[in-house]
C-alpha cells in the first residue's frame, strides 16, 4: 500500500489455480494517468448476471479473447461511475463471498506471477491505444442461487 492516497490504484485478489503458487489478479480500481492529464479518474464498472450449473475448471488457459462490445450486444450493460474507496469495497464483498474466481487479462511475472490489464483496452481519455478484442474482466461465482457476476470496467473515454 502507497503512502500517497493518489498513487493507489489497484486492487489485489490472490487465488489457487490448482497447482502451484497462487496468482494475483490486478483490478484498476482509480486512473492515475486520467487524472494526471486532468480527465475523470474513476472506474465505470458494469455487471452482468447469469447463473451456473457447474464451476470451471481450475487453472490457467488461454482465452480466444474478449470483447465487451460483443457481450454488450448480446445483453445491455449499465455502467455505474466508482470511487476508489467505494469500488473497492464492493470487490471486498464479492471476492469475500465468492466461491471461485475467473479473470481475463494478461499475465505477468514480477516477484509473483498475476493476471493484469483487466478492463476494456479500447481507447480512453488518456490512452489514445485502441485494442479491439483484448479486453479483460473478472467473473465472481457465488453459491447462493448458483448465482455469477461478470464484473466489466471502463476508463474515461472508453464507449
Amino acid at each position: 500500500m502507497d503512502r500517497v492516497a493518489a498513487n493507489i490504484d489497484h486492487f489485489w485478489i490472490t487465488v489457487g489455480v490448482g497447482t502451484g503458487e497462487p496468482i494475483r489478479i490486478a483490478l484498476s480500481t482509480h486512473s492515475r494517468q486520467n487524472a494526471a492529464a486532468g480527465f475523470d479518474p474513476r472506474l465505470r464498472v458494469g455487471i452482468v448476471k447469469s447463473s451456473f450449473t457447474e464451476l470451471p475448471s481450475t487453472g490457467l488457459t488461454k482465452a480466444n479473447g474478449l470483447d465487451y462490445h460483443a457481450l454488450e450486444v448480446a445483453s445491455p450493460v449499465i455502467y455505474i461511475e466508482y470511487e476508489r474507496p467505494a469500488l473497492e469495497t464492493l470487490l471486498i464483498d464479492k471476492a469475500t463471498r465468492a466461491i471461485f474466481i475467473e479473470a481475463w487479462g494478461e499475465l505477468y511475472v514480477r516477484i509473483h506471477v498475476g493476471i493484469h490489464q483487466v478492463h476494456s483496452m479500447r481507447a480512453s481519455c488518456s490512452v489514445l491505444r485502441d485494442l479491439v478484442g483484448r479486453d479483460g474482466a473478472t467473473r465472481f461465482y457465488f453459491a447462493e442461487e448458483k448465482r455469477a457476476e461478470l464484473m466489466l470496467f471502463k476508463y474515461c473515454g472508453q464507449a
